[in-house]
């Protein structure tokens, strides 16, 4: 991959599904650092501690399965939210996930869906609301 960068041909290199563990052994070998970690991350696996990790490599994370294939949408907590700011469960949970700093790859073929899920860039979840997300109860590893 370095080869390539190297040459030119890619301008970044990612990686997917790295712990905190796999990206230190990396980083410990390779030239050109990953610019990218692609991994599950939503509400019920927030996994903070590769966040913050990546964070402080400078290494963007990318969530996929930001909705945890619509399992977390009825969580109590984040239907309150939700109702709070007229939005729904999955725009606050998508939200959430770009104002952790993550992109998120929401997977729809709905039209509709689709619609809604962009419908998360001109507003922002208060912080009081957003720090109770941190009581969100988590998947086991």
């Amino acid at each position: 991959m370095e080869a390539l960068y190297d040459s030119g041909k890619v301008r970044a290199i990612g990686v997917s599904n790295f712990s905190s563990k796999k990206l230190g052994n990396l980083l410990e070998v390779a030239r050109i650092p990953p610019a990218v970690n692609q991994v599950e991350c939503h509400l019920s696996w927030q996994q903070p501690k590769l966040h913050e990790f990546c964070k402080s490599k400078g290494i963007h994370l990318s969530a996929y399965t930001p909705l945890a294939r619509t399992q977390i949408l009825k969580n109590h907590l984040l239907n309150l939210v939700a109702e709070k700011l007229g939005k729904t469960p999955a725009q606050v949970a998508l939200r959430w996930g770009l104002q952790m700093g993550h992109s998120i790859l929401p997977k729809s073929s709905n039209e509709a869906r689709m619609k809604e899920n962009l419908d998360v860039l001109d507003w922002s979840i208060p912080e009081e609301l957003f720090a109770r997300f941190s009581e969100f109860e988590q998947a086991s590893s």
